[in-house]
């Protein structure tokens, strides 16, 4: 079967989020003419997608488990050549596959995905997750967050779900700037300026570490994806997948 010249695009969200989250960017991304084929992953346990259960639930639920979903993901497209673009969590995953699996992708994109995690980053950023907190000082997020989940198992369980994801990241994170030396794809790590959970250096670092990658700084944009301009976001990756190697 011959492939297109322009690659496929794979969009995956980030932590707490969907596919219906990332289809605005997917609609976008349609009406451009760099991309053969335009996908939205949903990972286990998020949207309308559900997680493995009960004993279960922390393998099916984790860094591994996602990387490994996108890496099937990507062989069902086969023998499309697959540009990823993931979201924060999402662009860790799709990071982590390609580390795995050197030469699944023609390339990814990653948009405010932090790579540096420590047990301390890690044990921040689980804290801030709890159910109760959110309904209380962030209830209309809350109410966002329980409509988005709950055909997955609920909202509070996607929450502890992921603290416990994010303490796994920092006891052991899977990406280091030595292991992502394996990553064979092109690479482009996009952080916004105004991102208040991501910085640039960070970035930069683990760029400089992979064979193929580059960090680029966005102007003005902050981490929610629902505030990064869409028409940045296009020339980005449209701009990136034209520079692919065949």
């Amino acid at each position: 079967m011959a492939t297109s010249a322009r690659p496929a695009l794979l969009i995956v969200h980030g932590a707490l989020g969907s596919a219906e989250q990332m289809a605005p960017v997917a609609e976008a991304a349609r009406a451009h003419d760099a991309f053969a084929a335009v996908h939205v992953l949903e990972l286990p346990g998020h949207g309308v997608t559900p997680a493995a259960s009960d004993a279960e639930s922390d393998a099916a639920f984790s860094m591994p488990a996602f990387a490994d979903v996108i890496a099937s993901r990507v062989r069902e497209l086969a023998p499309q050549r697959v540009l990823v673009f993931g979201y924060s969590m999402g662009g860790y995953a799709a990071l982590l596959a390609e580390q795995m699996q050197p030469g699944l992708v023609a390339g990814i994109v990653t948009l405010g995905t932090m790579l540096a995690w420590t047990p301390e980053v890690a044990e921040a950023g689980a804290r801030r997750l709890n159910p109760d907190g959110l309904r209380a000082k962030v209830p209309a997020f809350a109410d966002a967050l329980a409509a988005r989940h709950a055909a997955s198992g609920g909202w509070e369980l996607t929450l502890t779900r992921t603290a416990t994801l994010l303490r796994a990241l920092g006891e052991a994170p899977p990406l280091s700037t030595s292991s992502v030396s394996r990553i064979a794809a092109s690479v482009r790590l996009l952080v916004g300026s105004r991102d208040d959970s991501v910085t640039h250096e960070e970035s930069q670092r683990f760029a400089e570490a992979m064979p193929r990658a580059e960090a680029v700084m966005l102007e003005g944009v902050p981490h929610p994806i629902e505030k990064v301009p869409l028409d940045l976001l296009l020339l980005q990756l449209t701009d990136f997948a034209s520079r692919l190697p065949e």
